[in-house]
This record gives C-alpha cells, sequence and structure tokens, in this order.
C-alpha cells in the first residue's frame, strides 16, 4: 500500500526538505528537480511512478522548501548531497530521474558512484555552457530565460512571474525577496559549470534515457553527443516543446519514463 511521509533531513550541513511517496516495496526512484525549481515541477512523472514504486526526492538547498547557503551553488555539491540522502535513507542503489540541474548531477552521480545508480533517465542536461543554444542578437549570451525567466542579466523586469518563481515566493523560507540572490548564484553556475567530456560519459554502466525538448535551451546535437557517449543509451527527443517540457507534455514525458523504467 502506498505510504507518504515528508520531513528534514540534514545534509551536508543544511536542513534539506524530503517526500518519499508511493508502493513501500516498490523499487526505489529518486528524483532530482532543476534549478529554481521545486518539486512542483516533477508532480507529473513522480505521480506517474507512485502506485508500484517508491518515490523519493529532496530540495537543494535555496530551492523550494529549504533555505539557501552562504556559499556559490555546484554540481558537486549536489553529488555529495545524493550520496548523503542515499545513506540517511539506508537505500544503496536507486533509479534516478533528473531534470535540467537535475540531470547533470544525475550524469555525475552515474559517472562518479556507478554503484548507486541502477538506471538514468537525464531530461534537458548540458556537458558544459557550449550545450545551450545562443540567441542571433545576444552576442553569443546562453539563452537561460527557459530555466528561470528572471535569470538573464537582462531581465530586470519580467512581465509576468513565471511558474517556479511563484512556487519559490510561496514556499521558500528565506521569503519572496531572496529569489533574485538565489537566481544570481544559479546564472553563475550555469555560465561556468558543468565541465563534463564526452570520455567521461562512455564509462557510465547503468541504463540511460537521455531526454530533451525540439525547442529546448539544450541544442538538439548536444543531447546526441550525450546520448551516444553513453553506451547503449536512448535518446528521446520529445517534438514541440522547449525546455519546460515536463509541464508542457507531462502525460508524454510520464509514460516514456515509466516505459524505461519498466
Amino acid at each position: 500500500m502506498p505510504h507518504r511521509e515528508s520531513g528534514r533531513l540534514s545534509l551536508l550541513g543544511s536542513d534539506l526538505y524530503y517526500e518519499i511517496d508511493g508502493d513501500a516495496d516498490g523499487a526505489p526512484v529518486l528524483f532530482l528537480h532543476g534549478g529554481f525549481c521545486s518539486l512542483e515541477s516533477l508532480r507529473a512523472p513522480s505521480d506517474a511512478l507512485v502506485p508500484d514504486h517508491r518515490v523519493h526526492a529532496f530540495e537543494r538547498p535555496g530551492h523550494g522548501r529549504s533555505a539557501d547557503i552562504d556559499e556559490e551553488y555546484s554540481y558537486e555539491r549536489g553529488v555529495a548531497e545524493v550520496v548523503a540522502y542515499l545513506d540517511a535513507q539506508g537505500l544503496p542503489a536507486v533509479e534516478v530521474v533528473g531534470y535540467s540541474d537535475g540531470a547533470i548531477i544525475g550524469l555525475m552521480l552515474a559517472i562518479a558512484h556507478p554503484e548507486r545508480v541502477r538506471s538514468l533517465v537525464a531530461i534537458s542536461a548540458n556537458l558544459d555552457p557550449s550545450g545551450f543554444a545562443t540567441a542571433p542578437e545576444s552576442d553569443g549570451i546562453p539563452v537561460l530565460s527557459a530555466l528561470a525567466p528572471a535569470a538573464r542579466p537582462d531581465a530586470e523586469s519580467a512581465a509576468e512571474p513565471d511558474a517556479e518563481r511563484e512556487h519559490y515566493e510561496r514556499l521558500s523560507p528565506d521569503g519572496p525577496e531572496h529569489a533574485d540572490a538565489v537566481l544570481a548564484k544559479l546564472f553563475r553556475l550555469w555560465t561556468s559549470e558543468p565541465h563534463l567530456r564526452p570520455a567521461d560519459l562512455a564509462g557510465i554502466t547503468a541504463r540511460v534515457l537521455v531526454m530533451a525538448g525540439d525547442r529546448d535551451s539544450i541544442r538538439p546535437d548536444h543531447s546526441v553527443l550525450i546520448a551516444s557517449s553513453i553506451p547503449g543509451a536512448q535518446l528521446c527527443i520529445v517534438p514541440g516543446a522547449s525546455h519546460g517540457l515536463i509541464a508542457e507534455k507531462p502525460a508524454f514525458v510520464s509514460s516514456v519514463v515509466r516505459d524505461f523504467l519498466g
């Protein structure tokens, strides 16, 4: 029978919010959210797995219901948080579904800790900042507005608040006014990290599904490069979808994820 719980765990010195849902006897799945996202952004695919999986998720510092930290963000810290979470929950290995920043963390986890990853769905990941599309008028500035519209340096005033900003303002223990500080740190992260090479992916032993939208902020050829660099990886380019593909095509994305995980 499904058993839901939520609470807080002290991981790497931070008090992080987590949720567990689904079949107590089901295979464990860990969802990893994107930058400036909360667990709300992953409801559709996580709910689709609840009937026969044990679904885990937590919110990284500065996201959702977890307070921010003073230092800059890094993907290495994200990997360390995942390992700490798995250890705290007594999970030797899990299926991983990561979106955007969460997908990057998932790839890095599969490289550094292959024994902890049974399979990985990497949605809209990039290996380095060159993976972002650039607009002709942007003088080479990555198109990051789809990740968090207010994160662009030239986006001092958004016409309307995006859904993730609304979630942040409702959920964050740091208060609505702290959103700009989080976005500034995320923009620095997105324009300087990660630093993965195709050769790094060649050692991944887990089953992997790479997914992205055909209008994603991540260039389609970059998603193809990721998939082709991982032995046996599958690739799904979602038609008519941007970086917000989980919200735009929830039923389709959820179906593909569920089918892949079996």
